[in-house]
């Protein structure tokens, strides 16, 4: 099938391979953009894959607590520019639409856009503003996080938040927010080992797989070598991208569950919901 250069475009912004790249791997998944980006880690080209975060362009993420601390939610409104996505009035919006969606319990989009603020509807303000504004403007993300304790953290700038919930209390405020900022920082795909999705472990085997295969320097080595080689890419994945086996961002000399440990034997990360604007 024929390839478009926005389309090619599209899927360089997402994976930051070459164009020669990016379009052979549109035209052998057919233009499916997941099968692409599939296609090109395995050849390990991809520069910065975003895993769990959503692509949107501009627009401001915003992320809150309830006042007992144990709901938290994540709001994005997007827009088509960054001045009207730094405007108070816009920043605002989006702040009063998260707030009245922690108080009335909801729990997806469309309940979030069925919800009251300033005497109307979320979609009918949404509305309101893309007539004042004169660009298009959506809420593209909503999510909630329950736990004993919930953490937000919104990163300077509105672009990226994140929410953190912990299994229990935490005496001292300082280590909820290291945690908030570790997520926020490093982009971890789960909190733990045993929590990462099968499918996910058996894709990111495939892919470590092919990447050994197709690795000149494993060339002629045997199917149980180059097994063995996918395994240890597998284990790197999951040091990298594991939470509590990532190095603590505030001392690398420390894991994640170290600094845990030290702060509190029985504290946990239950859960959390990392959110980021494409740039």
């Amino acid at each position: 099938m024929a390839i478009s250069t926005a389309e090619v475009a599209k899927l360089r912004k997402m994976t930051g391979a070459g164009i020669t790249d990016c379009k052979k791997a549109l035209e052998e998944a057919n233009g499916d953009y997941e099968q692409a980006i599939s296609i090109i880690r395995k050849k390990g080209q991809l520069i910065a894959a975003k895993r769990a975060d959503r692509e949107a362009t501009e627009g401001c993420v915003i992320a809150k607590i309830t006042s007992d601390a144990t709901k938290g939610a994540i709001t994005v409104l997007c827009c088509e520019t960054d001045f009207v996505a730094k405007s108070a009035d816009f920043i605002k919006f989006t702040e009063d639409v998260t707030d009245a969606a922690l108080q009335s319990g909801a729990t997806s989009l469309e309940a979030v856009n069925s919800l009251t603020v300033n005497g109307i509807s979320v979609a009918d303000g949404v509305n309101e503003k893309k007539a004042v504004i004169g660009e298009k403007i959506d809420i593209t993300f909503f999510d909630t996080l329950n736990a004993a304790e919930v953490v937000a953290y919104i990163h300077p700038g509105n672009k990226l938040a994140c929410l953190v919930g912990f299994n229990k209390k935490i005496a001292d405020p300082q280590i909820g927010r290291d945690i908030a900022m570790q997520v926020a920082a490093m982009a971890p795909a789960a909190v733990t080992k045993e929590s990462v999705p099968a499918e996910v472990v058996a894709k990111e085997l495939e892919i470590a797989t092919d990447q050994a295969k197709n690795d000149p320097k494993n060339a002629g080595k045997p199917d149980n070598m180059i097994e063995m080689i996918a395994k240890g890419k597998l284990e790197k994945f999951f040091k990298e991208m594991i939470l509590i086996n990532q190095e603590f961002i505030k001392d690398n000399k420390l894991k994640v569950a170290d600094y845990l440990k030290a702060a509190d034997k029985d504290l946990e990360v239950t859960n959390f919901v990392r959110f980021t604007l494409s740039v």
